[in-house]
């Protein structure tokens, strides 16, 4: 029997994909086919974005231990001087943090004090929105600040690799113009779905002469069929790839277990040390919004990120990787001052980032907000965060930050002296 023909619409209906189109969309439309091409000047730089939701306790993690204030504001969820990990008269860690006194020892790590931006929101979504997006307008923006830095980059040779997401859906920060990358919580989901049918759907439209597909004419016109078998094409492609990096892989470092961001993280390392053309990952540890009994869920979330992050390190010198990935981790809001009735803390306004790897200038930089001279409880911003994301912008990714922001911030002293920086 001679098989039907069929059109874009029936290929459509048959559910050909099991996966996002949105999310593979722009690597069709590019003129480049091959993925390494997304690195037009071979730059192999990675950087791994680490969020932190639901406002993460700055003065918890960072702790002013020598300053009264902190003290007299925080009668039975302050961290005593006597477990503080001191890194200077002044400030020291959470206890859990003992990994990352050791990185920071080392020169590894860099935390910024009193970080935000003006007329801040203490509203998750719209605080969120504004840290994807680096600007005030939030998503009114409609693409984040990576995306913008790969579509800036990457050109017209974006893959559906250029970002990927360890979550169910892709965040504002990762999506641009052209850029619409991957997302997925586990790399067995993120695969072909269909049965016998869609295979057979799929066979014939590939099977199918050029000469019946319409005529489409303009400049950058794409084919329907055309497009539909790009899809279908780079969606297998990419989803086999991230399969077999992360099933073959083997860790050169233990990994905690139980823990899920470093679960998270050992995929990014599988996927780092086989190459993918993958220039951003970005993964979010939550549980921090403490409004209530703050302590004990807060000391778990810092041996949490803590520990993982110490072990994805560890494991990507193992494997002589180190030197090509920086991490970045944030929250979209620190919280007040002083302690609640229910021994937690509410939503406030700035808090500490910090950065990892062998590429950071080590060290505290910024000013430590007054815990005294306060605006409406909330401790004052003292460093812009998107003068954070134009040092990573300029210094790590080689995008331009001021077409990627929108304006001009200068950028921190954040990152050591390197060789010169390339585009992706």
């Amino acid at each position: 029997m001679t098989p039907r023909p069929l059109d874009r619409r029936g290929f459509l209906k048959q559910g050909i994909l099991g996966v996002s189109i949105a999310g593979t969309f722009p690597a069709f439309l590019a003129k480049t086919a091959a993925w390494a091409q997304g690195s037009a000047a071979g730059d192999d730089r990675v950087l791994v974005v680490l969020q932190l939701s639901g406002g993460n306790d700055g003065l918890s993690t960072l702790v002013p231990y020598s300053d009264p204030a902190y003290g007299r504001a925080r009668s039975t969820i302050r961290v005593d001087e006597g477990a503080v990990l001191k890194i200077d008269d002044r400030v020291g860690l959470h206890p859990n943090l003992k990994e990352f006194k050791g990185l920071f020892d080392e020169g590894s790590m860099a935390i910024v004090q009193g970080v935000s931006y003006p007329n801040p929101s203490r509203s998750h979504f719209e605080s969120m929105d504004v840290w994807h997006a680096a600007d005030r307008s939030g998503p009114r923006r409609g693409s984040g600040w990576l995306g913008r830095a790969i579509d800036s980059t990457c050109g017209n040779a974006t893959t559906p690799l250029s970002a990927v997401n360890l979550g169910g859906s892709v965040p504002l920060a990762l999506q641009g113009e052209r850029t619409k990358p991957v997302a997925f919580q586990n790399p067995g989901s993120y695969q072909w779905r269909g049965g016998r049918g869609e295979r057979e759907a799929f066979a014939r439209l590939n099977a199918l002469p050029a000469e019946m597909e319409p005529e489409m004419k303009g400049p950058g016109a794409v084919r329907p069929l055309d497009f539909l078998r790009r899809v279908a094409s780079d969606a297998s492609a990419s989803s086999e790839a991230i399969r077999k990096a992360t099933q073959a892989y083997a860790p050169k470092a233990p990994y905690p277990p139980g823990n899920r961001l470093a679960e998270d993280l050992r995929l990014v390392a599988a996927m780092i040390a086989a190459g993918l053309p993958t220039r951003v990952y970005y993964a979010s540890l939550g549980g921090f919004d403490t409004h209530a009994n703050q302590r004990g869920t807060h000391d778990n979330l810092m041996r949490v990120f803590s520990t993982g992050v110490a072990a994805f390190l560890k494991d990507l010198a193992a494997q002589g990787l180190a030197g090509r990935v920086l991490v970045l981790a944030f929250s979209e809001f620190g919280r007040r001052v002083k302690e609640n009735a229910s021994r937690g803390t509410d939503h406030g306004v700035a808090a500490p980032m910090f950065l990892f790897g062998d590429g950071v200038l080590g060290g505290i930089h910024g000013k430590h907000p007054s815990l005294t001279e306060l605006d409406s409880g909330d401790l004052v911003m003292t460093t812009d965060f998107r003068r954070v994301y134009a040092t990573v912008l300029d210094g790590w990714l080689g995008a331009p930050s001021e077409k990627v922001l929108g304006e001009r911030f200068e950028p921190l002293p954040l990152l050591g002296a390197k060789e010169k920086v390339r585009a992706f």
